[in-house]
């Protein structure tokens, strides 16, 4: 044998082991009963014992797995405004009555509230700090209000308020995580994801979940907390902005017509569609469905982010400024995206921790300056949608991931320039409204300094929990199957607040 036919059978041979090579991969992955992309499939669309997976049954519509779906029962709300003051407004100035914290103003902080006790930064031995507003009976319910928020008064008779909330995460990415996915750390689904993820999107040319941020900062945690974590990623939310284009990227580029882009993503989509039929990954149906839904938001998108069109008395009701990026654009915007059928709506609103480090951060000046700015647009939200006949389904949830201390704020043993309180993960208030809540109610109640609960207690999970109920879902049958597990929102806790349900 020549030099030359040993040299051609050397690279046929090493020919046809890499052919070999690639027939393994694809017999593998294709071929094989169990293979990849059979197993992620079933992952998906997997269940918990005798519970389906909801979303099993109509997975398949690739074109549209946001379309609407069943709740396991009838839900008496059907969509969700979830606002989270970013950095913890303290209750103390806003929801939680404690006449006898005045009695101890400027006192040194008993021992026996410091004892084993952990603080972000309290050192040493604080002063206690009384309260720094005036509280009111308001409503036929009576509750207690601070003067902090005058405009909230006046529809306090529609909202069940929660004075015994608590957490076990005192820095505020962990305690937000923990508060919207369920677990202080990353890598799960957000509870707007969870909620999108079981109900679908009522309008098919709009997100089911939608993010509004203002305040100058995104929440501590970052994206996660809106993320869809195991879930398809079509589940996450959609960050729009009440200023300049309100998604990024949305306006075709110069030259890009709207028959060239429906043409280009259809082309795209075709094969997806046949990798798809290949590889049977789920993920490739949310891609799809992405691609779809962006082409879609071009026009659904502008036009109901726009409220230059509202009426004069709506801008004046929420003190709107069109054009403006600030919490009161925010809140009419999250009326309109529920009105027009998305199924929930994030608002975040950072610069709420009253450290007492600085002026802006005092509980005198800057937490009365940034209630000032939500008072009027919370309350404008909850008589629109009342006298638009959205508020029997629409819920509506006001609260953040921990409080205040009733202990004046020190560093390193040295009081604050200015008035503050630190993190206090042990009692704190939200309150909740709509949506088959019982209005003119408080549940739970703090000591008489507002430091521990003394009765119903309420954590994350029950928040959640009761969230879930009211949309019509059983929290501990509403999983998801990964990592050869099932998963819940409300992991292995959580109860329904059946006394705020009317």
């Amino acid at each position: 044998m020549t030099q030359k036919e040993i040299h051609n059978q050397r690279l046929q041979k090493e020919a046809e082991h890499v052919s070999l090579q690639c027939y393994t991969r694809r017999h593998f992955i294709k071929e094989s009963a169990m293979g990849l992309g059979s197993l992620a499939l079933g992952a998906l669309l997997g269940s918990c014992g005798n519970n389906p997976s909801p979303i099993a049954n109509n997975f398949f519509d690739a074109t549209n797995p946001l379309a609407p779906k069943p709740p396991m029962f009838t839900g008496k709300a059907k969509s969700v405004i979830y606002i989270h003051m970013a950095g913890a407004p303290s209750q103390l100035e806003l929801f939680s009555y404690k006449p006898e914290l005045s009695k101890l103003d400027g006192l040194d902080c008993p021992p026996s509230l410091l004892e084993g006790k952990k603080f972000a930064f309290i050192r040493g031995v604080p002063k206690m700090l009384g309260p720094q507003a005036n509280f009111r009976q308001h409503g036929q319910s009576g509750l207690w209000l601070s003067d902090n928020l005058p405009h909230l008064s006046t529809v306090i008779d529609d909202m069940a308020i929660l004075n015994a909330v608590t957490t076990d995460q005192f820095n505020h990415a962990p305690a937000q995580l923990l508060m919207h996915t369920g677990t202080p750390r990353l890598g799960r689904p957000s509870l707007g994801s969870w909620v999108t993820y079981g109900l679908g999107s009522e309008n098919k040319n709009l997100p089911g979940f939608v993010v509004l941020t203002s305040g100058g900062n995104n929440p501590d945690a970052g994206k996660s907390v809106w993320g869809s974590g195991f879930l398809p990623s079509v589940y996450q939310g959609v960050q729009c902005r009440s200023e300049g284009d309100p998604v990024l990227f949305i306006k075709d580029p110069d030259g890009m017509n709207r028959d060239l882009r429906k043409a280009s993503i259809d082309a795209i989509n075709k094969i997806n569609h046949e990798e798809y039929q290949e590889y049977k990954d789920p993920e490739i149906l949310s891609r799809i469905a992405q691609y779809e839904m962006a082409y879609k938001m071009q026009i659904s998108v502008p036009e109901v982010m726009n409220i230059n069109d509202e009426p004069l008395y709506i801008h004046e009701m929420y003190g709107t400024k069109p054009g403006e990026a600030n919490f009161a654009n925010n809140v009419l915007l999250a009326r309109k995206l529920v009105e027009k059928g998305v199924r929930f709506v994030q608002l975040f609103d950072w610069g709420w921790d009253t450290h007492g480090d600085s002026a802006g951060n005092a509980v005198d000046i800057g937490l009365i300056n940034k209630c000032r700015r939500v008072d009027r647009p919370i309350t404008a939200l909850l008589l629109d949608l009342k006298q638009r006949g959205l508020l029997d389904e629409t819920l509506v949830i006001w609260g953040s991931e921990f409080g205040r201390t009733p202990m004046q704020e020190n560093r390193e043993g040295k009081q604050m320039p200015f008035k503050g309180r630190d993190h206090h993960a042990a009692a704190f208030s939200m309150w909740m409204a709509g949506g088959g809540i019982k209005g003119g109610t408080s549940y739970g109640e703090s000591d008489e300094i507002g430091y521990d609960v003394v009765s119903g207690k309420v954590e994350a999970f029950d928040i959640q929990a009761t969230i879930l109920n009211q949309l019509g879902f059983d929290h501990e049958k509403f999983t998801f199957e990964s990592q050869g597990r099932p998963f819940r929102l409300t992991d292995v806790a959580g109860k329904v607040l059946h006394e705020i349900i009317s």
